[in-house]
């Protein structure tokens, strides 16, 4: 189990160094745009980070509904 948590924890962190740089060129490209660009770009990103994201939340809920400890009373 620890080397599974140490494995994505290394694999969380390479991620984070290897994509960061497209938020610096989504930086230069929105700042020579307009308004009405600008808010175009921003819902373009929030179109395409929302099915994965909600894919996580499902599984997330999924993951915390089954394996929540039983109530006793």
């Amino acid at each position: 189990m620890k080397r599974i948590v140490l494995t994505v924890s290394i694999l969380i962190m390479v991620a984070g160094v290897s994509f960061g740089q497209g938020c610096a060129v989504c930086t230069k490209a929105a700042a020579g745009m307009d308004d009405k660009s600008a808010k175009g770009l921003n819902g373009g990103i929030i179109y395409l980070a929302f099915l994965p994201l909600a894919f996580m939340g499902t599984l997330g809920y999924i993951w915390w509904r089954y394996n929540k400890a039983p109530q006793t009373k």
